[in-house]
């Protein structure tokens, strides 16, 4: 027993080390492997160039493909069409907010914009799920309940204590809230294929359509009880707000969420997302020793009921909060520990590692696909501004005799070249976010306008300190056998 329990932890490891190994074994390539096989390097970086190229153009596709999806379904009147349908307001909406030390303003106005549905509000419990460690909890508990009781059908407070093992954040309290709600429907007689929950990030402003949308989806959805269903969340609340490196990342990563959504082959939820009562207690809810939770959650139902399990698109915008701390360097350094926090999901690729061999009832061709999606993800997080920026320049500098070689002297130019093509895909960007800030109503002043347009020369610098740094970070922790601790985004 003791061996096989040896066995399983080396094994978990490996699973652990395999894409951070990967990570350096890519970034240093061109050092190690350049005065033997130059050539050999100055392919692969030809190719991931290429690789990167395909990739940007397949972001620009379905980035636009998706703006033009939600603005044809802007217009759906889903709260209409959900009253023809005989069952169409027996669904109970069971909202989780999640949150730790969140200033009560922000809950204020994601509790304001949720209050503004469609939807019958009788159908609609909010949960305030706090942690017990946090002293202010009840004051903001019982301030919430007089200004925003009457709008829902009831506001259920749960203050979560971690035990010994569990890791704070997210993943565990969601989990002690679920039950709680579980326990309640139970009491209730409610019928858990029946009751949606959705996960509420503390700063998710929830359209007004969201409910009706979600749920005329759901209904109409024949493996309901097997998926889950994703709005992108976009980071434009405090868009003015933001030192202009930080919203800058903010716009990037806005525009990779709208990708996302129309890729419904590999669309995974982020964020704030729903998904039925029933699902979550087959797979036992969150994991509470994971940090991530929202690609584990997937990946938690992809084990017990393989290809039945989807992340299925609303088209339809959920916006959101960008990391803001009031002072540049404390928001540069929140930024920072966000993005490495999002990265430590690296630790998604030993679960599925160590679940992959004990499934035989999922196909293993549809796992192997899974799994290179999700190592790939991680994989190109960290590398690319290293293979992209600098490596092209490199097999030239530490082996002179290749550099007198046709290959070795147009490599940093073919590199940069197709570099350009790429960052070309930014002039669509900026269409998109021009747009998007537009149908938010996050109106753009013309004394901002030179300053938008400059801040793009600055992309290499902010992508390298703000994901590619802090995504390297994460893996070498991982990699060195070091755990990172969740910590609060804070957002003033």
């Amino acid at each position: 027993m003791t061996d096989r329990i040896v066995r399983s932890k080396y094994f978990h490891r490996f699973g652990e080390m395999i894409v951070p190994f990967s990570t350096w074994t890519i970034i240093l390539l061109p050092l190690w492997l350049s005065p033997f096989h130059p050539a050999v390097v100055a392919y692969f970086i030809i190719a991931f160039d290429l690789y990167f190229l395909y990739k940007s153009l397949l972001t620009a596709y379905f980035a636009s493909l998706s703006y033009t999806l939600i603005k044809n379904f802007e217009n759906v009147p889903f709260y209409k069409n959900l009253k023809t349908l005989k069952t169409g307001f027996d669904i109970n909406h069971f909202v989780i907010i999640p949150n730790y030390k969140e200033p009560l303003h922000k809950l204020e106005a994601t509790l304001d914009a949720m209050r503004k549905t469609d939807y019958p509000y009788k159908k609609i419990t909010v949960v305030l799920a706090f942690e017990k460690r946090e002293t202010s909890a009840a004051e903001k508990a019982k301030k919430l309940n007089s200004l925003f009781g009457k709008y829902f059908h009831e506001i259920i407070t749960t203050y979560h204590e971690i035990k010994e093992n569990e890791v704070p954040g997210k993943a565990s309290n969601q989990t002690y809230a679920a039950k709680i709600v579980d326990t309640l429907c139970e009491k209730n007689h409610f019928d858990s294929k029946k009751v949606i929950i959705t996960i509420c990030d503390s700063d998710s402003m929830l359209p007004p359509n969201y409910f009706s949308y979600l749920t005329l989806e759901f209904l109409k959805d024949r493996s309901r009880d097997y998926h889950f269903y994703w709005a992108p969340v976009l980071l434009y609340n405090n868009f003015w707000k933001l030192p202009f490196f930080v919203r800058m990342q903010a716009t990037l990563s806005s525009i990779l969420r709208l990708a996302f959504l129309s890729q419904k082959e590999h669309l995974i939820q982020i964020s704030t997302y729903s998904t039925n009562l029933w699902l979550l207690k087959q797979i036992g809810f969150w994991d509470v020793d994971i940090i991530p939770e929202d690609w584990h959650i997937y990946f938690q139902a992809f084990f017990k009921f393989g290809d039945k399990v989807k992340t299925l698109p609303l088209y339809t915008i959920v916006n959101g909060d960008a990391v803001y701390s009031g002072g540049i360097i404390k928001t540069l350094v929140n930024r920072y520990e966000q993005e490495k926090r999002w990265a430590w999901g690296v630790t998604d690729i030993a679960y599925f590692w160590k679940n992959a061999f004990t499934t035989a009832h999922i196909n293993w061709v549809l796992k192997f696909k899974k799994f290179i999606y999700l190592a790939e993800t991680h994989l190109l997080w960290p590398t690319s501004f290293f293979i992209l920026t600098i490596s092209g320049s490199i097999p030239p500098l530490i082996n002179p005799v290749f550099k007198r070689t046709v290959l070795g002297f147009i490599l940093p130019q073919l590199s940069g070249f197709i570099l350009t093509l790429a960052t070309l895909m930014l002039i669509l960007y900026i269409y998109l976010d021009i747009k998007l800030r537009q149908k938010l109503r996050v109106q753009t002043r013309l004394i901002n306008v030179p300053l938008m347009l400059v801040q793009w020369y600055l992309l290499p610098v902010v992508s390298f300190v703000l994901s590619s740094l802090p995504a390297l970070d994460a893996h070498t922790r991982l990699l060195l056998g070091k755990k990172i601790k969740y910590k609060v985004t804070e957002k003033v």
